[in-house]
């Protein structure tokens, strides 16, 4: 019979509050990320997210955010989540590879002056660097939300924030605090 370590309720709040409070730690460059992001905004500029997986869905939500509302009524923004259009990732992945599917998108829709924002977890899928290094070779501004110490996006953006953190599921629930952080920043300045 095999043992199955099962995480008590408990044990999981404590995790993630503990990843949670560490971002304390890094907020001098989540208050740079928050500022990029104004900033981008505030000059009529647009911002794209992208990420894969769990960090995908987080990338679209703060899409949504900015083009929809967070709490208050304001103008609409401009922001585009990379990885909401299945065809358009499909024609990119079969034909240029499943790392291009972000860049592809940034070589076409972004310009100088707008903002990509990338998140993941481990900072090491292929297709956030790439696109990374995008956004650098065309002079567009860069966040990468990170985790498990980067990873090899480490580095690669102009602005980083990485959650001092090791348990995906914890980096995640941190990514999305900052996420509604950068929303309540938002909403103050644009309402």
């Amino acid at each position: 019979m095999m043992l199955c370590l099962q995480m008590t309720l408990d044990e999981k709040l404590q995790e993630t509050w503990n990843t949670i409070s560490a971002l304390s730690e890094a907020e001098l460059e989540i208050e740079n990320a928050a500022g990029l992001i104004l900033d981008t905004l505030k000059e009529g500029r647009r911002i794209f997210t992208c990420g894969n997986g769990g960090s995908a869905a987080e990338a679209q939500h703060f899409a949504t955010e900015l083009t929809g509302r967070y709490k208050r009524d304001r103008a609409s923004l401009p922001a585009i989540s990379l990885n909401s259009d299945p065809s358009l990732l499909s024609c990119i992945a079969n034909d240029y590879g499943w790392n291009a599917v972000f860049s592809r998108q940034i070589e076409g829709l972004a310009g100088p002056g707008d903002l990509l924002v990338c998140l993941s977890t481990s900072g090491n899928s292929g297709n956030i660097i790439a696109a990374l290094h995008t956004a650098r070779e065309r002079d567009i501004g860069s966040i990468a939300l990170l985790g498990k110490g980067g990873g090899e996006a480490k580095g690669l953006a102009k602005c980083e924030v990485i959650v001092p953190g090791t348990e995906t599921a914890a980096v995640q629930e941190a990514h999305l605090v900052l996420i509604h952080y950068f929303c309540e920043r938002i909403e103050s300045a644009f309402s």
